[in-house]
């Protein structure tokens, strides 16, 4: 890797289409909002020679200038590719969002990618949704290493941020995170803080000195040694501890000096397999500078440690028809399986979809297969299209270079695919496959929302439609019995982003409205009604008379209507007429408006008349009388309960149950989890439980997650449901 004597600061230039699986690496950068990812991934491209010294890629433009919302908001929102090439390995560098609301763009980073780089703020430390996500690749054994950011704040100190990671990353083996290098400071500045300027190499015993802009190595003098040879121990007896080499422990123990190669070899395989997870140092490069402290040694990781997709196994393919088909590894002369991981709308080009090609080769102005995707309850109708790919290209920046082909286990971005969405996947038009979907979170925050004007309405579905189809982590819903648009979303700042790209993108104005649940209404005991339906005008009156009982049903039994007419009081032709009236009536409601549910209405006499007598009026009669049954009855608003799941650490169980219960909710249990975390499982009335996605986060610190179904609809208590009719009455 980077640690050797000899290394050489890198011949590099801007990543073309590569031809071999072996010469790709996907790595994905993960971290915290504020960690430093960004930042990161323009200092490895500068390092790289893909910009230059002010940060700019050679045809215009910042290898961060991906998404105006994300200049106003100074934070990434969506996933983004810098494609950069060392020593003839293609770098497919993913940049994930850090912030939770867009953890559907991470998943989707964590899809493309092959390994993983964790970024990691010394003056911050690692919080709990980034250990959520460490787990996450250690379940699918994804090859990680550890990147420290900020070493220049005040307050930073190296060794004991690694001993955090260690604690935080290591689990039963902490000496699998252990640092290849140690910082090297200058002098102490007039402020007292000595700044970092260059890296202690441990395995070489080498110095590397980053104070003139570039690296030069040098050897250690003897005060530098004790505290070198410690760590450096420590690195040796970590790495051998997970050599494939049995023999290594007992002779480097017996005193053998064990050479640095065999070392670096058994580094390089350890990083590999995902059993070892080296930390280094990195800072981006000072004015003027051409390589960014930490930066070679980064990118020799990445070429020499991490894997290449040859030995990733891929996700499980089947046929349209679900009939599992085996594929041979990575294979670029195989069937073409491609996945679209990411979709944006650019003005100018259109639908620019970024696409992991796993198995095959993808060519421009190919015909391809379109399926996917298992999404149709959020808006994504499933997809079983052909269409014809547009040109393929590398982004950088806002500049795309156009690719002659994408080989198996690259990635690039296709133009022109204007009904594939991300999920979906590419294949022969001739071999139609499908591969399975990675795990979206579920859009638990609730955005109501009206177009602002006529012409906004006039656009609003087609501005939702391409919303939904860029984000598969947004559900649409039209909900029919509150009569609302609703986009769940996975929190605020998603929620900010979508009326963003609505209003900017799209050109939709919309307003956002309170966030209605589906009440229900019913009667709490038995009632008699009559409706008298008498009108006398011009020509043919309207006349029909008719009573009828209401009693209460079990819950879920909906409205079930009973004829006892006898002696024909009211002439069977009309008995349906009644029927209907009172559903209509029972569907608008007969107190604040909401649909009546499970009540059996019986029809037991009426009146009617030979000419004045009419479908019509008997469907008013049944209204009426039902409405009169209602006020002299008590009623029941009945609200939706939810079945809440909640995954907590165990820090914050107690805090959890509490705000459930101050939201009317029932703790049904708990039940103990892997990772030192609580299942938590209550009911609680939907209303209540509108924000949860933004409070439960800001109670948890972000580590909570939760999931809910419907339950039921059960009666809500008499204060709650006076003050929803007074909201009703005075809306």
């Amino acid at each position: 890797m980077g640690d050797k004597a000899n290394a050489h600061p890198g011949a590099a230039g801007r990543a073309t289409a590569a031809d071999h699986p072996a010469s790709v690496r996907n790595v994905v950068l993960v971290g915290h909002s504020g960690s430093g990812k960004t930042t990161l991934v323009e200092a490895l491209a500068l390092t790289a020679g893909a910009v230059n010294r002010a940060g700019r890629v050679e045809d215009g433009g910042t290898v961060s200038d991906y998404d105006e919302i994300e200049h106003r908001q100074q934070r990434s929102v969506q996933l983004s590719l810098v494609p950069v090439e060392w020593d003839g390995i293609k770098i497919n560098l993913l940049d994930t969002p850090g912030y939770a609301d867009f953890v559907g763009e991470l998943r989707a980073g964590l899809r493309a990618a092959d390994a993983a780089l964790f970024v990691v703020s010394a003056a911050d430390g690692v919080d709990g949704s980034t250990r959520m996500v460490w787990e996450e690749c250690a379940a699918v054994a994804m090859p990680r290493a550890i990147v420290v950011t900020h070493l220049e704040a005040a307050r930073a100190d190296f060794e004991e941020m690694t001993r955090i990671c260690a604690e935080a990353f290591g689990g039963d083996d902490p000496d699998a995170v252990l640092p290849l290098y140690l910082p090297l400071r200058g002098p102490e500045g007039p402020d007292g803080h000595a700044p970092v300027t260059g890296l202690t190499g441990l395995l070489s015993r080498t110095l590397f000195d980053y104070s003139r802009g570039r690296r030069e190595e040098s050897q250690p003098g003897e005060d530098q040694l004790p505290g070198l040879e410690e760590a450096r121990n420590r690195l040796i007896e970590g790495i051998i501890a997970e050599s494939e080499d049995e023999t290594l422990m007992d002779r480097y123990l017996g005193g053998e000096q064990i050479d640095v190669k065999t070392l670096v070899e058994d580094l390089e395989r350890a990083v590999s397999r995902g059993t070892f997870f080296p930390v280094l140092p990195a800072a981006p490069a000072a004015d003027g500078a051409r390589q960014g402290l930490g930066t070679v040694e980064l990118l020799e990781l990445v070429t020499r440690g991490f894997p290449t997709p040859l030995e990733r196994e891929a996700p499980r393919v089947t046929t349209v028809d679900g009939e599992p088909r085996e594929l041979k590894r990575c294979d670029p002369g195989g069937p073409l399986v491609a996945e679209v991981v990411k979709t944006s709308s650019d003005p100018y080009v259109g639908r620019v979809s970024l696409v992991r090609v796993f198995s095959g080769t993808l060519h421009p102005d190919a015909t391809v297969h379109v399926s996917g995707h298992g999404l149709a309850d959020r808006g994504h109708e499933d997809h079983d299209v052909d269409e014809r790919v547009g040109a393929l290209s590398a982004p950088f920046g806002k500049q795309q270079r156009t690719l002659t082909h994408c080989i198996a286990g690259d990635l690039a971005c296709v133009a022109k695919l204007g009904r594939a969405e991300t999920g979906d996947t590419l294949s022969a038009k001739d071999d139609p496959l499908l591969m399975e979907p990675w795990q979206m979170p579920d859009p638990l925050l609730p955005l109501a929302i009206r177009a602002h004007s006529k012409a906004d309405e006039d656009k609003l579905s087609q501005g939702l439609g391409r919303l939904v189809a860029e984000d598969p982590t947004m559900r649409l819903e039209q909900n029919q019995h509150t009569h609302q648009v609703v986009l769940w979303c996975l929190g605020e700042a998603h929620s900010d982003v979508a009326l963003e790209r609505l209003r900017s993108r799209y050109g939709v104005q919309v307003d956002v409205v309170p966030h209605k649940v589906s009440l229900r209404e019913t009667f709490a005991e038995r009632s008699a009604g009559r409706g008298r339906h008498v009108k006398q005008s011009g020509g043919h009156g309207q006349y029909a008379v008719c009573e009828i009982e209401v009693e209460p049903l079990p819950g879920g039994s909906g409205i079930e209507f009973v004829d006892k007419v006898v002696g024909g009081a009211v002439p069977r032709q009309f008995i349906p007429s009644v029927e209907k009236g009172v559903r209509a009536q029972a569907a608008k409601g007969v107190a604040a408006g909401h649909p009546l549910v499970d009540v059996r209405i019986t029809l037991l006499d009426g009146k009617a008349h030979s000419v004045d007598s009419s479908d019509a009026a008997f469907q008013t009669a049944g209204a009426l009388a039902l409405r009169e049954a209602a006020a002299d009855a008590r009623i029941h608003l009945l609200e939706p309960v939810a079945e809440v799941s909640v995954l907590v650490g165990d820090d914050y169980v107690g805090a959890v149950m509490s705000d459930l219960s101050g939201r009317r909710g029932r703790v049904l249990g708990t039940e103990q989890t892997s990772g030192n975390r609580t299942l938590v499982r209550a009911e609680v009335p939907e209303i209540e439980i509108g924000r949860y996605a933004v409070d439960l986060r800001s109670l948890s610190h972000g580590t909570a997650r939760f999931h809910r179904v419907y339950a039921r609809h059960e009666p809500m208590p008499a204060q709650v449901a006076d003050k929803v009719r007074q909201q009703a009455q005075d809306g």
